[in-house]
């Protein structure tokens, strides 16, 4: 019985120690990245050539990135990121011509051999499939970033225009007025 006792008196000495530690020793995330993260589209689909949106957020808060690097964010994204700091809005990276209208991945189930190469390639896991069966695509996970489509041998892959409808359509953003 008195090892049972010493036991638990050691587990609620550590559990105390660990408890003031977390609290003592916080460490607090940079504010600036939460608000440039929660501006970013997350597609976590690489074309700013970071791994994710978090990432990117967190050299654009380093100064080592620029704002206009996101094409799925579009020029909205950027004007809202150029606000958010204070800088002035730029042409999106690429031309006008990166910013594509929102997408989602269509497989051509007859093409479909199952190689799994688009699975592996789509970052929000949005495709459903196995080795040597057909995939498809769960249309409401699907960010429309194309990763999928280079790694498919047989060009099964296509990029559908999400069509504006009632539950998809948004205000557009006011245009800025320069002074």
């Amino acid at each position: 019985m008195l090892a049972i006792l010493a036991v638990c008196a050691l587990f609620t000495v550590f559990g105390l120690v660990l408890g003031y530690s977390s609290l003592r020793f916080k460490v607090e995330g940079d504010p600036l990245v939460d608000k440039i993260d929660a501006i970013l589209p997350q597609t976590q689909c690489g074309q700013c050539s970071f791994p994710g949106c978090r990432p990117y957020a967190e050299a654009i808060a380093q100064g080592e990135a620029d704002i206009n690097q996101c094409p799925p964010g579009g020029e909205e994204g950027v004007n809202a990121l150029a606000d958010l700091l204070g800088v002035d809005p730029k042409p999106l990276a690429g031309g006008a011509s990166a910013e594509k209208p929102k997408s989602v991945a269509l497989i051509d189930e007859q093409k479909c051999i199952g190689c799994t190469l688009c699975i592996q390639a789509c970052p929000v896991d949005a495709i459903l499939g196995s080795a040597k069966q057909m995939h498809t695509v769960i249309a409401s996970e699907c960010t429309g970033c194309e990763l999928c489509i280079p790694p498919c041998p047989v060009d099964c892959i296509s990029m559908e225009a999400i069509p504006d409808t009632l539950a998809t359509w948004q205000w557009p953003a006011p245009a800025k007025q320069v002074h």
